[in-house]
């Protein structure tokens, strides 16, 4: 599927980081795209520059779903490409002991149901939502293809590190509905791969001191710096214009291989 200016897409995340990034690329090659995002102010300054439109969603919500495709749709017509990049991330144990009273707590487990909520639940709710919009579309290509979703996981949901258990949950989850949603839509021509970053500058790494910055990067085999949102949108339009990339979960982390801690 090419991109160009009859083909709509949405972003979940839009507004920062991969998602940002990622919308910039697609439109730049001409498609109609809309950014779902939280942070009004900046998706709607991101929009404006693109030239596309800012829709206030929350993953979690299905009324919030439901009303950011409306409007979506309404001004560029039935999605054809979602992009999943709306996601959020904790540090935390599965039982620890605080260093300073000695006492011993267990992962609370409404921050581990709230990171699963947004990062998998909300990640699904959006791909049964376009799926069931593209499959009113007619085909646009000679392949038959309808459309495609790439979801965003993370090399944490194979290799979690400690503090990451609720992440990698969610982007384990993620992981392991690539295929079979591939399965479920491939007799009506939509697509479905996910990415699995590894250390990328996002917004999720900005807080973090420069020089912790500079240690994570070292540990990336080649190239040894943080990855830039840029090169995962590459990616993604990579998977939306080959036919033939379908059911993948494709590692974009500079050969890194995450250690324990």
């Amino acid at each position: 599927m090419k991109i160009n200016d009859k083909i709509s897409v949405v972003v979940t995340g839009g507004a920062s980081g991969l998602g940002e990034g990622t919308a910039r690329r697609l439109a730049d090659g001409g498609a109609r795209v809309a950014i779902f995002d939280m942070n009004a102010e900046q998706g709607k300054a991101v929009a404006n520059e693109i030239g596309g439109i800012f829709c206030e969603v929350d993953v979690t919500d299905e009324g919030s779903v439901d009303a950011g495709l409306e409007m979506a749709r309404r001004a560029h017509g039935q999605e054809r490409v979602l992009i999943n990049c709306a996601g959020i991330a904790i540090g935390q144990k599965t039982a620890a002991r605080d260093r300073t009273t000695g006492e011993v707590k267990a992962h609370p487990l409404n921050s581990f149901e709230s990171v699963i909520s947004v990062n998998l639940v909300g990640t699904f709710r959006m791909i049964a939502n376009c799926a069931a919009g593209m499959l009113e579309l007619e085909p646009v290509d000679a392949n038959g293809g309808r459309g495609v979703i790439v979801n965003t996981a993370s090399i944490a949901g194979v290799e979690g590190q400690i503090g990451q258990v609720a992440y990698a949950a969610s982007k384990g989850g993620v992981i392991g509905l690539t295929l079979p949603v591939a399965r479920d839509l491939a007799r009506d021509g939509i697509r479905c791969c996910t990415v699995m970053p590894g250390l990328f500058h996002t917004p999720m790494v900005d807080g973090l001191a420069q020089e912790v910055r500079d240690a994570l990067a070292a540990g990336i085999p080649h190239p040894s710096r943080l990855g830039d949102p840029a090169e995962y949108a590459m990616l993604v339009q990579h998977i939306i214009e080959n036919d033939m990339l379908n059911g993948e979960c494709i590692r974009l982390d500079g050969a890194l291989r995450m250690a324990p801690r």
